[in-house]
């Protein structure tokens, strides 16, 4: 059968379909894993082809037997939309991903069947049915991969990147409150044994690499054998991780330099301990007093500090703009993501808000993290618009980008002679390019004065 697998384009984000010839667009593009690990357990004997429709156009002259859609919220729309088209042309339509795990029924609609959970284990059950001309509805992937004997994701059915994905392990036992990762994935963390991921990473060509994984400081102890077993690969790499991990174990951090660790990525969320208790995100997690220390700690090993910053909690006020922008000077982090909260299906907060009818819109287009989709709780939508322009306008100045590469280039230089270094400024241009269309956007969306 010949196989179609999608990934929608996306019309809001730092690098979208509207950007696929700009600079950023390779270079701080999105290698995802998900699609070329469908194609990995795909029964043989299959012609298959994989678009990101981000930086590629699908050819509708072609036809499939098979076309599979991966889901997020922000582009359903779009998948809707394809896969309705490809319907009525005659194609089997398979719908999986985050958005179809957490609204199925909402799916089905445009689908033949679809997938709730992870793939790995449904898709060949699924390839099977097809052939046999017993499709189901609804595939519930209830039974979580061994990721130990997953096949490796087919990357030469990919678009290449700049840098290139790898994923260690799956699970996350955290369960923020905003996230979906922890109902998809799981709490409890599986883990690839750590001499395949290194021969993983041996066969992937690029330089820089990008963990997939929820965090690699949930189980330390893995991490760090991880760690010694990649010194001698000369690779760059980037992961997500938990801030007091790092700020508390030396060792840690020196074997992730040494490894080729490049810059972390970590979840600040909000300086209220208040919000953090309540979305689960505190004790050994987040402790916003000691947020700035951590992160020079993790600065004076090279390692560049990126996070994210969440407005819009129940415990806000239009106050939190201000007391989180002298927060976030203090820390001097290398590069912080700014949204507004979004209830995403298929978290607690929106299944919350969902009951308490303060679910503004099931635009599905605006769940980009930088729309107000819900009614916030001690501020009005357009307050918390406006205090979102008006931190990212003021974080993102040219200034404080130019001070932010400059302190980067110190503590990182001696340390990092490769174009590497280059990152921190990209991503802040990145960033300011992204905030600057979205301020756009919102002043033009606010009531007139």
């Amino acid at each position: 059968m010949r196989i179609l697998l999608i990934e929608p384009r996306l019309e809001h984000g730092i690098v979208t379909y509207r950007q696929r010839f700009s600079p950023f667009s390779r270079i701080y593009g999105n290698p995802s894993l998900t699609l070329p690990m469908v194609a990995a357990v795909t029964p043989s004997g299959h012609e298959i082809k994989i678009v990101n429709e981000n930086y590629e156009k699908i050819n509708f002259s072609k036809k499939y037997d098979v076309v599979g859609i991966s889901v997020l919220t922000i582009n359903a729309f779009r998948a809707y939309e394809l896969a309705d088209y490809f319907r009525e042309n005659g194609s089997k339509v398979v719908l999986g991903g985050y958005h179809a795990s957490a609204l199925p029924n909402e799916a089905m609609e445009h689908a033949d069947a679809v997938v709730v959970g992870e793939a790995e284990v449904a898709w060949p059950q699924v390839m099977k049915d097809i052939e046999k001309n017993k499709l189901k509805k609804i595939y519930l992937s209830s039974e979580k991969p061994d990721v130990g004997e997953m096949p490796r994701p087919r990357r030469d059915l990919y678009i290449k990147f700049l840098s290139g994905a790898i994923q260690a392990t799956r699970g996350c036992p955290v369960g923020c409150e905003f996230c979906p990762t922890t109902r998809l994935l799981g709490k409890k963390v599986r883990k690839r044994p750590v001499e395949d991921v290194v021969d993983e990473l041996k066969s992937i060509p690029n330089k820089v690499i990008l963990f997939r994984d929820a965090s690699l400081t949930i189980d330390p102890a893995y991490s760090k054998s991880l760690f010694k077993a990649m010194k001698k690969l000369d690779k760059k790499w980037i992961a997500n991780a938990n801030l007091n991990v790092l700020g508390k174990d030396e060792e840690f951090l020196k074997l992730a330099r040494e490894a080729g660790c490049l810059q972390v990525f970590v979840g600040f969320e909000s300086i209220s301990k208040e919000t953090l208790k309540k979305i689960h995100k505190i004790s050994n997690i987040n402790i916003v007093e000691k947020y700035g220390e951590y992160v020079h700690k993790i600065q004076k090993q090279g390692i560049a500090v990126s996070g994210g910053m969440i407005f819009g909690f129940d415990e806000d006020t239009v106050d939190v703009f201000d007391k989180s922008y002298k927060a976030m000077e203090e820390w001097q982090a290398d590069a912080i993501e700014l949204n507004i909260l979004t209830p995403y299906p298929g978290t607690v907060i929106y299944e919350r808000m969902e009951k308490e009818g303060r679910i503004l819109t099931k635009d599905w287009s605006k769940y980009s993290q930088a729309h107000v989709v819900y009614q916030p709780k001690k501020m009005t939508p357009e307050e918390l618009a406006e205090g979102f322009r008006w931190i990212t306008r003021k974080h993102y100045s040219w200034i404080e980008i130019l001070k932010r590469s400059l302190h980067y280039f110190g503590y990182a230089g001696a340390l990092e002679k490769s174009p590497s270094l280059l990152s921190i400024p990209t991503i802040n241009l990145a960033l300011r390019s992204y905030y600057r269309r979205e301020d756009k956007r919102i002043k033009k969306e606010l009531p007139k004065k």
